[in-house]
């Protein structure tokens, strides 16, 4: 792809719309058991082309619905723990993709977040933050997950704070409290690293990646940013014909 990836803790490619993460070791398990077909989103809320394509995926689960077909998020993990000193390289890098995102998809950025002195660019919070609202509300879900990438790629707010969720919550109606008490949990941060692990263990390396499963096979749909017509699509081509 590019030398960038040595110089940057993940590199997203302008051409292709896909955010990289590093390469792993492990075993290839078979897809989780579940009749018929789905489609299954593999994206992280701070993915700044998982921003991007947001619009498209969003029609594609409304016509998923009319046709019956089940959509379903798994978290991805770019940038777990995060760590990366908030200097001028590491900003302009940002800054720099999220102005290429913005060109290509028209999705919305601020840019105040790099007034801040200090920022962890840590995915966690927010991967487990929709894992935490999954168990309260399903039907809930892919709306948190794109209110979580609206208050920080415009907001530019900090999703590993409480009260980043607060403001979400109410505008979804769920109990900010029991969202929290989930949010903090034991078993949501294990669940939220099992994501993690098991879309590296479908070799899915980058993120946005759109896949169908049809049985126990999985078709991908899109690796990196992609226009409905395209994933829309790609199921035709599977299940539709």
């Amino acid at each position: 792809m590019s030398n960038a990836q040595s110089d940057t803790p993940f590199f997203c490619d302008p051409e292709t719309g896909l955010c990289v993460i590093p390469e792993v070791e492990s075993d290839k398990l078979a897809v989780e058991q579940k009749d018929g077909v789905e489609i299954i989103y593999v994206g992280d809320p701070m993915c700044s082309w998982c921003w991007g394509i947001s619009p498209a995926l969003h029609k594609l689960e409304q016509r998923a619905a009319q046709e019956g077909i089940p959509f379903r998020i798994v978290v991805g993990g770019l940038r777990p723990g995060g760590g990366d000193p908030w200097n001028e390289q590491f900003q302009n890098f940002l800054k720099h993709h999220w102005e290429e995102v913005n060109e290509r998809s028209g999705q919305p950025f601020g840019y105040s977040l790099f007034e801040r002195e200090s920022f962890n660019y840590d995915t966690e919070p927010s991967c487990r933050a929709v894992v935490a609202a999954r168990t309260m509300d399903p039907t809930l879900e892919h709306r948190f997950f794109e209110l979580v990438q609206h208050h920080f790629y415009v907001q530019n707010q900090d999703p590993a704070t409480d009260a980043f969720y607060a403001p979400i919550c109410s505008n979804l109606g769920l109990d900010y409290e029991t969202f929290l008490k989930r949010f903090h949990s034991e078993e949501t941060i294990a669940a939220t690293k099992a994501e993690f692990q098991l879309n590296r263990q479908w070799g899915v390396r980058g993120y946005p990646t759109v896949l169908l499963r049809k049985d126990q096979q999985l078709f991908l749909l899109a690796n990196g940013y992609a226009e409905f017509e395209q994933l829309w699509g790609g199921v035709e081509a599977q299940i539709l014909r």
